[in-house]
C-alpha cells in the first residue's frame, strides 16, 4: 500500500450541508491507520472515497455523542471497512463497538486521542484531544462563539458550563478547537478565543444557566428519526 509521502498527520475537515455538521478524518502517515470523527450517513460514500484515495485504513468511527440532527455514518462506513470500530461514551446509552470514558486514549497509529467527558448537551458528550496537533474536537459541547443547546436529551446548562470550563478551557490557549457544527461558514477557533470572546461562556455560571433556560429554540427537525437510529449505531437508514 502506497502511503502519503509527507511526514505530517493527514487531516481533513469536511461538511455535510443538510445539518451543517463537520466531519473530521485523522490519519497516520506512517501506518496508514485512520479515524473519523462524527461521520454523517448522507456523506458516508464521500468519506469512503477520500479514505481510499489516501490509502487509509479506517480503524475507528468516533461519535462525540448520540446526535439529534443527523444519522451517524458509522454503520455505513463499516460496510467499506469491516474492521472499523464505532466508539461512544459509556454514559451515552447507545450501541457501539467500543465504549470510552474520561482519560481513555484512542490510538490511531502514531496519533493519540485523549477522551475528555464534556456532558451537558447530552450525558454522553465527549471531546477528543490530540496534544501533538494541539487540537481538540468538541462535538456540540462547545461551538464557535456558542455552545450546544441544553433543552432536550439530558441537557443541563449547569453541567455544560462546568464541562467546558474544566475540560476545554483548561487546555493551553493556543490549542485549536474543531467543533461539531457551524452555521456561518467558520471552520475553527481556539481555546483563547472562546475563553475570552464566547458571549455565553464568558458569563457567570448563574447568568449562563438563566440564558440557556430562556433560549426557546425550535424543536430539532430530524431528532425523531436521528436519535433512535443513533442509539443503534446508525442502523435504520438515511435521514
Amino acid at each position: 500500500m502506497k502511503l502519503s509521502p509527507f511526514n505530517s498527520p493527514i487531516f481533513r475537515q469536511l461538511i455535510e450541508f443538510k445539518s451543517n455538521t463537520y466531519t473530521y478524518i485523522l490519519g497516520c502517515h506512517k501506518t496508514g491507520k485512520a479515524a473519523i470523527i462524527d461521520p454523517v450517513v448522507d456523506t458516508a460514500s464521500r468519506d469512503v472515497q477520500i479514505l481510499r484515495d489516501l490509502n487509509l485504513d479506517l480503524v475507528y468511527g468516533l461519535n462525540t455523542h448520540v446526535h439529534a440532527d443527523h444519522v451517524t455514518g458509522t454503520n455505513e462506513l463499516r460496510n467499506a471497512f469491516p474492521s472499523m470500530k464505532s466508539v461512544l461514551c459509556t454514559k451515552s446509552g447507545g450501541e457501539a463497538d467500543k465504549y470510552v470514558s474520561n482519560g481513555d486514549v484512542i490510538e490511531v497509529g502514531g496519533l493519540k486521542l485523549e477522551v475528555r467527558e464534556t456532558p451537558g448537551h447530552t450525558n454522553g458528550c465527549i471531546s477528543y484531544v490530540e496534544h501533538h496537533l494541539k487540537s481538540v474536537f468538541t462535538g456540540d459541547a462547545l461551538l464557535i462563539r456558542a455552545c450546544g443547546r441544553t433543552d432536550f436529551q439530558q441537557g443541563n446548562p449547569s453541567t455544560l458550563f462546568d464541562s467546558v470550563h474544566k475540560q476545554i478551557f483548561s487546555l493551553p490557549e493556543d490549542y485549536v478547537i474543531y467543533v461539531g457544527h457551524n452555521y456561518d461558514g467558520i471552520l475553527q477557533t481556539t481555546v483563547w478565543e472562546e475563553k475570552n470572546l464566547n458571549p455565553r461562556l464568558t458569563k457567570s455560571k448563574e447568568e449562563f444557566v438563566k440564558f440557556m433556560k430562556n433560549m426557546k429554540l425550535p424543536y430539532p427537525k430530524q431528532i425523531d428519526a436521528a436519535v433512535p437510529a443513533n442509539m443503534k449505531d446508525g442502523k435504520g437508514g438515511k435521514n
